[in-house]
């Protein structure tokens, strides 16, 4: 059986032009009317002083509450993918399993995430991770002057200690509403692999544990993570939500801007096109990934 050919750039045509100078058209129109008749006094810079701003101290510029926003927003998509994903892996597999009471616990749990607006959901979860489940496991009482806690690794990793337990309830939040998406793309990618292939691992004496990880899982993850990297992705835009729980990602500091400076235009221009540039640079890499991979097994 022939391989299909590996799809080549398309060019542009007089159509994707004529799109192109509409779009500019409407942009065009849209700032005319917001300044003619809103008669909006447009002020970039003092909204781009919130993104970077120069210390005279340092002699350099140093990233503003803005970035710092973006810097938190990818701290809790990555924290919040690992977490979901390992949630979804667990219950995809329950969700494919003859137990019937698997089956059942993972079917409510996707069911009641999909079925939930997602602002009722966080509000639930929050107010239950941060009022019960946090002070159980004690990260209200952690040492904020801890050697590990107070080294710059874990401002990377986790931002301020003083926020650590909000950072973490957002991020258990975001990972439990994420993990019922994983949860039925991994349930999907098992389900995809030809029952043909479970018989005879079934027929040589296999166990089911056995055919899953050493049959079934190895072909199911090429089919599981280009919609997983797609998911990133649609983390990063979900993280936005956490804003109304107080956790100091991008949505909430432009809040926070736009209310200061008044320059709200200004303000969501620029925070869109930041949230743009992220998602856009992280679909662009796992498309190139995703075609080398592809080149790989040809």
């Amino acid at each position: 059986m022939t391989k299909p050919p590996l799809k080549t750039r398309r060019k542009l045509t007089i159509v994707d032009y004529i799109c192109f100078g509409l779009v500019g058209a409407i942009i065009a129109y849209a700032i005319y009317r917001v300044s003619d008749v809103l008669v909006y006094n447009w002020n970039w810079s003092r909204v781009f002083n919130f993104v970077l701003y120069y210390d005279e101290e340092s002699s350099s510029y140093v990233p503003n509450l803005l970035l710092l926003g973006i810097a938190t927003t990818l701290r809790l998509a990555f924290w919040a993918t690992i977490v979901a994903a390992t949630i979804g892996l667990i219950m995809g597999y329950m969700r494919t399993s003859k137990n019937l009471a698997m089956r059942m616990i993972s079917r409510c749990y996707v069911e009641l995430v999909r079925n939930i607006p997602p602002v009722v959901f966080i509000f639930i979860f929050y107010f239950f991770l941060s009022g019960q489940l946090m002070p159980v496991i004690g990260l209200d009482d952690l040492d904020k002057n801890g050697t590990f806690v107070s080294s710059g690794i874990f401002y990377i990793l986790f931002g301020d200690p003083k926020l650590f337990s909000n950072f973490v309830a957002g991020a258990l939040c975001l990972a439990l509403f994420e993990g019922a998406y994983i949860t039925e793309i991994v349930r999907a990618g098992i389900q995809s692999i030809q029952k043909g292939q479970w018989e005879a691992a079934r027929a040589v004496g296999l166990s089911r544990l056995n055919v899953l990880r050493d049959i079934i899982f190895p072909q199911a993850i090429r089919k599981i993570l280009p919609p997983l990297a797609g998911q990133f992705i649609t983390l990063i835009k979900d993280s936005a939500i956490v804003s109304l729980i107080s956790i100091q990602e991008l949505t909430f500091l432009a809040t926070e801007v736009a209310s200061t400076t008044t320059k709200v235009f200004e303000t969501w221009i620029i925070v869109g096109a930041m949230y743009f540039i992220l998602c856009y640079s992280f679909a662009a890499t796992f498309s190139h990934l995703e075609k080398r991979a592809l080149r790989a097994r040809r």
